[in-house]
């Protein structure tokens, strides 16, 4: 049996009596209190995540920028020194092989931020695709331990406990920081649809930044309410709403897919020949039963198959069972009535937007 991994703060999440359970190679926290006292602690105030297991991919070299344009979705020329964009990386057949984060230091240095369950899979799906490019491409994650602080108070407290001024950080840029000597990347970025912050740095600094945290009272957060969070915020999860066989415009993630530029990226000829003649959608479906709509559980209408939930819960900030569904056309109009089952029976629902929650992202920062 392979030993699983453990994160700089292994043994804080054990004093704080959470429940560890394996995640990506990784034993990490699923819970300290209760997933809906986290949630909530995090649309209503801060709570932090020890997020170190996700992985770090560095490239860097005189080709970066036009080798990071080649296997990334979204626009990266465009890009600041210091600004962050989100897109995918895609096979040719233009389905997912990861999404991410990528961080612009400089023209020729990129920090790609990846899922913890693929690092092993995207760094050599990156190697193999830089054989014509002149870069260096190097796995650092077991460099970067990595901590999220999310919620409306985020900014306030950072500054309170850490003493960094956080007020002029931009949304989905960073900056480097010092902290009792420490190297910090901080980004305002997050996976919870709330303004909120990463910081990137080694595990002795993360576990100083903790334990000054939990002396101001941020509540700490497993992946249970991470991944709450990031669903009613309709954020997707790589093996639910995106993966291998999905391609980002089933998943409705046009917008990350820049089709309309002259980069031809892997991947870009079999979305434009997909197009718009899609066969299936991922769409929102609200239950008008009170029964919990879980990842798998089929949806049909007229007694057919239809689709399936990609994501489910009974939410906990507006209380509605709802879902993120995979639907094949036509039935992904709004309104559409369908049934999902549900332990045998048929329960009611409707399809909606995915637009369950409203992101309160601080996109005015530093403007």
């Amino acid at each position: 049996m392979e030993t699983l991994k453990k994160t700089c703060l292994y043994d804080k999440h054990l004093q704080l009596g959470a429940k560890m359970e394996e995640f990506a190679g990784y034993e990490m926290p699923i819970v300290y209190d209760s997933i809906k006292n986290e949630h909530l602690a995090v649309r209503n105030n801060v709570g932090m995540f020890d997020v170190s297991h996700m992985g770090e991919i560095i490239v860097k070299g005189t080709d970066a920028l036009e080798f990071v344009e080649k296997i990334f979705t979204n626009k990266v020329q465009t890009l600041e020194d210091g600004q962050v964009a989100y897109g995918m990386m895609l096979y040719e057949n233009g389905t997912v092989v990861d999404d991410l984060l990528v961080y612009r230091l400089n023209s020729e240095y990129f920090l790609l931020v990846v899922n913890a369950s693929n690092v092993a899979k995207d760094y050599t799906w990156i190697v193999e695709n830089s054989t014509d490019f002149d870069v260096l491409v190097q796995n650092v994650s077991d460099d970067y331990q990595e901590i999220a602080v999310q919620g409306p108070n985020a900014e306030n407290v950072i500054a309170m406990a850490l003493g960094i001024d956080l007020s002029q950080l931009r949304f989905f840029y960073f900056a480097n920081y010092e902290y009792l000597q420490h190297h910090l990347i901080i980004s305002r970025t997050g996976y919870t649809g709330e303004d909120g912050f990463e910081i990137y740095a080694s595990a002795e600094a993360i576990r100083e930044i903790w334990d000054k945290l939990m002396e101001h009272d941020v509540v700490p957060c497993g992946l249970g309410s991470r991944d709450t969070l990031r669903f009613e915020a309709a954020l997707p999860l790589y093996g639910h709403e995106i993966s291998q066989d999905i391609t980002p415009l089933e998943a409705g993630l046009k917008f990350f897919v820049k089709l309309d530029t002259d980069i031809d990226f892997l991947g870009k000829q079999a979305l434009i020949k997909q197009g718009d003649d899609l066969t299936r959608r991922v769409v929102g479906i609200e239950l008008t039963e009170k029964s919990i709509p879980r990842e798998g559980y089929e949806v049909y209408k007229d007694d057919q198959i239809i689709g399936y939930v990609t994501t489910g819960y009974l939410s906990i900030s507006i209380e509605k069972p709802i879902a993120m569904a995979m639907i094949n056309r036509p039935h992904t109009k709004k309104n559409t009535e369908v049934y999902v089952k549900v332990r045998n029976k048929m329960i009611p629902g409707f399809v909606r937007d995915k637009k369950f929650l409203e992101k309160k992202y601080n996109k005015t920062k530093g403007a």
